[in-house]
């Protein structure tokens, strides 16, 4: 998966995840198993774009295609922006970057329906004409059509740049939804999978109880109490015992599922929001650590990025699950938590032009590897 040096050539990486809540973008210098991050730049979407967004995604029975090619507009407009403003930013010449990789933004990701597909939003064809700069998109319905998960795709990034010969190392991306890379010493083959909710859960509760777009620190959830029997009625959800390779997202984990399994769950009284909230984050502490001892059992260390990083209450409750591991941030391997992502398909962009694969199959369970992505051209 070895990519050549580019260091004179800039790519530009846009992603936008499950939370729904903007785009980070970041501009990124590769070199031989190493990427220098020039500039960052998180744009939040408007709040009625994120409103549209998740509901979409919540409802889709009620998505017209009128209401689909309206996002798909809007969506594109955001990516353009933020690609702009990290050049802008960056001081760096237009025509220094190769290309922009464009994830896009997931509205519905369905891989094991009878005709499986995976729909992303945000047109690639105006983030080529908007600034002028090639753009690479549509990275994951290639892995689709040969039989694969299409996600996570980040763990051949992963592999690329923390993979090492002396350590047993797991990349947890703790976004909207928390996924791993284990990357183990005496293994050629990498795995990666979707544990389950990381933030989509607890956002989705914190927003509908007290309107507000996070939980701060995990301050909320740590005022409250695990309720038990709450958590193990959620545990019990065949996702989580289901065997990689495994990806899931909003259209599954949502405000909707949370209230299923309160009400399924038969409490003797209604249960306070932030025991909830509490049962939430010990929810993914809970499967993340399962699946590291079930698929990672000689982890050593734990590099965490995603926005959940900055959530101290989870990342304790993960250090108490697994008191003999080392879990730090990426930013102690050199690369901003927040940024990781983006990086990524900065990286896929590069795959992509110089004709190498971006997938893994042992991570997807595509039939084999293969270059993802269409290619807009641009003007520069």
């Amino acid at each position: 998966m070895a990519s050549p040096p580019d260091t004179d050539i800039h790519y530009l990486g846009l992603m936008s995840g499950t939370s729904m809540d903007g785009v980070d973008a970041a501009l990124v210098r590769f070199g031989d198993h190493h990427c220098d991050v020039v500039h960052t730049h998180k744009q939040p979407y408007p709040e009625a774009l994120r409103s549209a967004l998740r509901d979409a995604a919540q409802n889709p029975e009620t998505l017209t295609v009128d209401r689909l090619g309206s996002m798909d507009h809007w969506v594109a407009d955001c990516f353009s922006g933020a690609a702009q403003a990290v050049i802008t930013g960056s001081n760096i010449d237009p025509a220094l970057i190769r290309a922009i990789g464009s994830h896009g933004q997931t509205v519905r990701h369905q891989p094991h329906a009878d005709r499986p597909f995976t729909l992303q939003v945000g047109d690639p064809n105006r983030i080529a004409a908007t600034t002028g700069i090639t753009t690479v998109a549509d990275f994951r319905r290639r892995d689709l059509a040969l039989g694969g998960e299409g996600a996570p795709l980040a763990p051949a990034f992963h592999q690329w740049l923390f993979a090492t010969n002396n350590d047993n190392r797991v990349v947890l991306n703790l976004g909207g939804i928390a996924n791993v890379t284990v990357l183990a010493e005496e293994s050629s083959a990498t795995i990666g999978f979707d544990t389950g909710p990381a933030n989509t859960l607890l956002d989705a509760w914190i927003n509908d109880s007290q309107s507000k777009a996070f939980d701060d620190g995990g301050k909320w959830a740590k005022s409250g109490e695990v309720i038990q029997p709450l958590l193990q009625t959620m545990l019990s959800d065949s996702y989580f015992t289901a065997e990689p390779p495994k990806s899931t997202g909003f259209e599954h984990f949502n405000l909707s599922w949370i209230r299923r399994v309160i009400e399924s769950c038969n409490l003797p009284t209604p249960p306070a929001a932030n025991d909830v909230q509490a049962t939430l984050a010990e929810l993914t502490a809970q499967s993340v650590a399962d699946d590291i001892r079930r698929h990672a059992a000689d982890t050593s260390t734990v590099m965490v990025c995603g926005g959940g990083v900055h959530n101290e209450y989870l990342l304790s409750r993960l250090q108490d699950k697994m008191p003999q591991i080392s879990i730090s941030s990426t930013a102690t391997f050199g690369l901003d938590p927040d940024c990781v992502e983006a990086a990524a398909f900065a990286w896929l962009a590069m795959q992509t032009l110089q004709q190498h694969p971006g997938n893994l199959p042992s991570v997807t369970g595509a039939s084999r590897p293969a270059v993802l992505g269409g290619v807009f051209l641009g003007t520069s």
